[in-house]
């Protein structure tokens, strides 16, 4: 059930998967593709439990079922109405997950995982569509444009 406490924390989830895209999209992990993924995985997993938590699923829930695996987290989203059908994303989705598996205390004794092919050429368009999905979904206005106060003050 949608509660204003969940409604507030989506809002702040939102707001948390802009700001980590906004590294991405200033070059702070040019040149190191298991950083950029690992904050790529972030700025995903934030901006899916944002419309989650919107649509009424408890926190809790999310962290003891759905956790770092953005193929579930996507998956779930979609079944309630996201409607953000994108085969990329749905690629991105399954190398990002989990999406632990790219920062820096996992890697040091394990091998590399395959990235895919993905770079931060082909992320970032992904990563900005997802998140403009978002915001028309809930209704959050980007912190960054301020677009949409009216989107925000209708819900």
């Amino acid at each position: 059930m949608r509660s204003r406490e969940g409604r507030s924390l989506s809002r702040f989830r939102y707001h948390n998967a802009e700001s980590f895209c906004w590294g991405l999209e200033e070059g702070l992990y040019r040149h190191d593709r298991a950083e950029m993924l690992y904050q790529s995985g972030i700025v995903v997993q934030l901006a899916l439990s944002s419309h989650l938590l919107d649509m009424g699923f408890a926190d809790e829930w999310n962290a003891r079922h759905i956790r770092l695996d953005v193929v579930k987290s996507l998956a779930y989203a979609n079944a309630t109405g996201f409607g953000h059908d994108c085969p990329d994303m749905a690629r991105l989705a399954t190398i990002l997950s989990p999406y632990w598996k790219w920062g820096h205390a996992h890697r040091l004794d394990e091998p590399r995982p395959d990235v895919g092919g993905f770079s931060i050429e082909t992320v970032l368009p992904l990563l900005r569509a997802l998140l403009d999905r978002v915001g028309e979904v809930t209704g959050h206005a980007s912190p960054k444009s301020g677009r949409s106060a009216e989107r925000e003050a209708r819900t």
